[in-house]
């Protein structure tokens, strides 16, 4: 078998993976906001405000996309949180995103669209309902 074609059967396996640990990480956020895990600076953000709202889309989010259930419209949500969060929070501090610190932002919003579009590969839920 070629390395061409070795790739290419584990291609749909390392979208999942990368579906998994994107989302997690995503997650962390989330907690970090609303359940203060893992501790990080300052307290959490007031019930019903933006970071607030944020904090439940990315744990919600997380959850749906980390176990692979509802995936693209998940997906498709967490995305367009992110490239809120971007053009709200980072962008007016500055022009280049390393240094207004929105480039896991712009990154999480990138994978995320590609989910939307590539779905949740082989390992989850919504492959086995099919």
């Amino acid at each position: 078998m070629s390395t061409q074609t070795s790739l290419a059967l584990w291609a749909p396996r390392l979208l999942s993976v990368l579906r998994i640990v994107a989302a997690l990480i995503f997650m962390a956020h989330g907690t970090q906001k609303l359940l203060g895990f893992p501790p990080g600076s300052g307290g959490g953000p007031a019930a019903m405000s933006l970071p607030w709202i944020a904090g439940v889309i990315e744990i919600v989010t997380g959850v749906l996309l980390t176990i692979g259930l509802f995936t693209r419209p998940a997906a498709f949500i967490a995305s367009g949180t992110m490239a809120a969060a971007y053009w709200m929070a980072h962008a007016p501090r500055d022009f280049f995103p390393v240094n207004n610190g929105g480039d896991a932002a712009i990154l999480y919003c990138f994978v995320f669209l590609y989910l939307v579009a590539a779905g949740p590969g082989p390992w989850s839920v919504d492959a086995k309902r099919r």
